[in-house]
């Protein structure tokens, strides 16, 4: 129960140090009257609030008269305990509590802090978390009523032929405009090409087709005439009307022979 000076803010229903408190708050202006608020008294302020826990470690260092946030016992003990993780003189402290399995084995368990004089518990991690979705939810489910009932109200007058409602769906709905080329652009895209063609090697000239020189004996049909025919290693290839090939090379430097016909 607060004694005169104290002020608990606290709903109809609380549940014991430890458990889910963030709708409360602390304040005892008798005390911050009479004391400084630092990092020596802090706890001690600390534990007038509802937020203490008097079965934890740093209560009975304060039975044995040492100071409840001297770590070099409270490192020794084990259970429930409370450090000052953060300060701010005079306005802001913050005070995590804690479990202790260990000399360097502690897990988390809550974490409160004085503001101004006042104590509140720091809410968990996925409660914020969960209460920013909740609400941007509302906000964007708002939002898309607010677009269907817009569009609805839009279709009701094309429905009945209204020039407000086509000006209106044409405001809404617009044509997509023709992209414009810019012409310097195009035009240092084109020096840019012939550029990068100058600095290619020429193309290869394509190959040389084959030489047919029939030789054609008088007296003989054009169909039992042998073929001359240019070969591959530069030679001169034959082909008989048996089908027989008769192939002579020739040297690089030697003159052709002079092929007279009758």
């Amino acid at each position: 129960m607060a004694t005169m000076g104290q002020q608990l803010l606290v709903p109809a229903e609380t549940g014991p140090p430890g458990t889910e408190m963030t709708s409360i708050s602390f304040r005892d202006q008798l005390w911050l009257s009479a004391y400084p608020l630092d990092r020596n008294l802090v706890f001690d302020y600390f534990a007038l609030s509802p937020f203490y826990d008097r079965s934890c470690s740093n209560e009975r260092l304060r039975m044995e008269l040492i100071h409840p946030l001297d770590m070099a016992h409270l490192s020794k003990r084990t259970g429930i305990e409370y450090i000052l993780q953060e300060a701010q003189e005079p306005n802001l402290f913050v005070i995590r509590k804690q479990k202790r399995e260990g000399p360097e084995k502690v897990t988390a368990l809550a974490a409160y802090y004085v503001l101004d004089g006042s104590i509140y518990q720091a809410p968990q991690l996925y409660t914020v978390i969960g209460s920013r979705v909740v609400r941007s939810l509302y906000h964007i489910s708002n939002a898309f009523l607010q677009v269907a009932t817009k569009l609805e109200k839009i279709g009701y007058e094309v429905s009945n032929g209204k020039t407000g409602g086509k000006a209106a769906v044409q405001s809404v709905v617009k044509k997509p405009t023709d992209k414009v080329v810019d012409v310097n652009e195009a035009r240092r895209i084109d020096s840019i090409l012939a550029g990068v063609l100058r600095k290619l090697p020429p193309a290869p000239a394509p190959p040389a087709l084959p030489i047919v020189v029939p030789s054609v004996v008088p007296g003989m049909e054009a169909s039992q005439a042998p073929v001359t025919t240019a070969s591959k290693d530069g030679g001169v290839e034959q082909t008989l009307p048996g089908g027989n090939k008769q192939s002579t090379t020739v040297e690089p430097n030697a003159k052709r022979p002079k092929i007279e016909r009758l």
